[in-house]
């Protein structure tokens, strides 16, 4: 077991995090967008502001890092690689995206459960992904 490689985990969070952020706006900002708007204005509430969507983002890469730090924390156990990648990733959408969602979305009924399984069907692609990604360019030395 060797030493984690600190900047390239950094690295890859990052790449994580921006190949996140790259398929939530086409899942949410382009092909759920019309939907959000008006389940948004169900709750008596404008769309998202340039502020928050940066914050999204912010959450976003900061999912990415999350999603590297673990695929790094895992390897020894089940080695490097594609599979380590995909159980790291499904890990960090069970706790980032599936619960909150679940609670929140669907639970509370704040939204339909059309949407609610959409984004989280698509929260699953981009964190499995943008974790691949991150991944692949994380290396211990």
């Amino acid at each position: 077991m060797g030493k984690i490689n600190v900047g390239r985990l950094i690295m890859g969070g990052i790449v994580a995090g921006i190949a996140i952020d790259l398929l939530d706006y086409l899942v949410d900002g382009v092909w759920l967008a019309p939907r959000w708007a008006a389940e948004m204005a169900l709750l008596g509430r404008p769309g998202f502001s340039q502020i928050q969507i940066v914050l999204f983002n912010v959450i976003g890469l900061l999912t990415g890092l999350v999603a590297i730090w673990v695929y790094v924390a895992i390897r020894p156990r089940f080695g490097a690689g594609i599979k380590t990648a995909v159980y790291a990733g499904l890990a960090v959408w069970l706790l980032t995206t599936l619960l909150p969602n679940a609670a929140f979305m669907h639970v509370a009924h704040l939204f339909s459960a059309h949407l609610t399984l959409y984004t989280t069907l698509g929260g699953l692609v981009e964190v499995v992904f943008g974790t691949l990604a991150g991944a692949s360019v994380y290396r211990e030395t």
